[in-house]
């Protein structure tokens, strides 16, 4: 997904705004920078070929009379004035679609640098050269920094990088092969360990993470789509016949930033009994409902903010647990993935028998969300203070069935 915040020569120090643990830089001109960067990249190597995909879309675009006027007609509409023409920092604007699928093209087969302000393909060698420790490297010292404080940050703890993760301080990249080989990187077990492994009322933290909401009487069908943002299990499930299960019951949802370790963990003991991804939807936010009707005006608080509409149309990891204390029940994780991210990697398998803690799996390629869904009748409490700064660690105690 995304780096914490800019280190670019051209944005002065005290305007380098960031919260560590959020998903977007607060100053708005690192955004423009990376435009910048990679528009003056693509328009210095003219006439790469596009990706199968990017292909397909022209295409697409060229083959179609509609979308192709809709296509020349939405770059005719950009102003010709300041600050269109050029932005503060000078980047070019994107004038028609050819030039979009370029700068598209170029994105999409590169792994992200620490100050860009994108996330891309990063599974290849080539993407690991990204982790080095020069400036814009995500070993370099401001982004270390960053993840290190991140990390320590739940338990005011005061580890290295290499104590906090698996991996090898002496090798080249600290032994990491691609960039997404580092972003799902392991937690060492002594860094995380699990809360009273041995108690089974104790639900342990699905994955590092920062709350988002707790809400309690859940329907089967609600507008999850109106002002609030109210749960609705028959979509979150993806019309799985086990939604029907959860109704009345309790959900907790809370939001993995870049930064955060992106594995998944067991909150219980139990058996794996429905575990599948469903696809879904890219870039979709809600709109918001003012004076009484529904407005065509976008939250400007972007994305973070509609983790509960995206529970019911993101590209999601859907598994439910039976677990081994019968005060428990079912229990369901959901893996959201936002914005583009829709990777949501299941390592376990139906009827397989987990110990709290174990690994359930992981999110590649960015910042996401998950929610834990409990039965009606679970007396659970105990959850995390909304508003809470710091993440809440992974495998770390999450709450009590009474």
């Amino acid at each position: 997904m995304v780096h914490q915040h800019g280190d670019h020569h051209d944005i002065p120090s005290e305007h380098r705004i960031h919260k560590p643990g959020a998903w977007l830089p607060a100053d708005h001109r690192v955004h423009r920078q990376y435009l910048s960067d990679v528009t003056r990249h693509v328009d210095s190597h003219p006439g790469r070929e596009l990706t199968p995909a990017l292909a397909e879309f022209k295409q697409l675009i060229e083959g179609n009379s509609r979308v192709y006027m809709y296509f020349v007609q939405m770059f005719d509409e950009i102003p010709r004035r300041h600050p269109y023409v050029r932005d503060p920092t000078g980047s070019k604007q994107i004038r028609d679609y050819r030039h979009m699928l370029q700068v598209l093209n170029h994105v999409v087969t590169r792994a992200p640098e620490w100050t860009e302000a994108a996330e891309s393909v990063g599974v290849t060698p080539e993407s690991a050269e990204v982790l080095g420790d020069h400036k814009l490297g995500w070993f370099g010292t401001t982004a270390i920094s960053d993840l290190v404080q991140v990390a320590n940050a739940p338990y005011q703890s005061d580890m290295r990088f290499e104590d906090m993760f698996v991996c090898d301080p002496s090798a080249k990249h600290m032994g990491f092969k691609s960039w997404d080989d580092f972003f799902t990187r392991q937690v060492r077990d002594s860094a995380r360990p699990v809360a009273d492994a041995d108690d089974d009322s104790v639900i342990a933290n699905a994955c590092e993470s920062k709350v988002y909401n707790v809400s309690r009487d859940v329907k089967l069908r609600d507008k999850f789509f109106a002002k609030g943002q109210p749960y609705s299990l028959l979509d979150m499930f993806a019309h799985d016949a086990l939604a029907h299960e959860f109704v009345g019951g309790t959900i907790y949802q809370a939001f993995l930033s870049a930064l955060s370790y992106h594995r998944w963990h067991s909150p219980v003991s139990g058996t794996v009994r429905r575990a599948f991804v469903e696809d879904g939807t890219y870039f979709s936010e809600p709109l918001l409902e003012r004076d009484g009707g529904p407005s065509v005006q976008i939250d400007t608080r972007g994305i973070s903010v509609a983790q509960g509409y995206l529970s019911a149309l993101a590209a999601r990891a859907i598994i439910v647990l039976e677990a081994d204390n019968p005060k428990i029940g079912l229990l369901g994780f959901i893996g959201i993935g936002m914005d583009e991210v829709s990777t949501c990697d299941i390592t376990v398998k139906e009827g397989q028998h987990l110990t709290k803690g174990d690994q359930l799996g992981m999110f590649h390629f960015g910042g996401s969300s998950h929610c834990l869904v409990f039965q009606k009748g679970v007396k659970v409490d105990g959850f995390p203070a909304l508003g809470r700064q710091e993440n809440v660690p992974v495998r770390g105690k999450l709450a009590v069935v009474h």
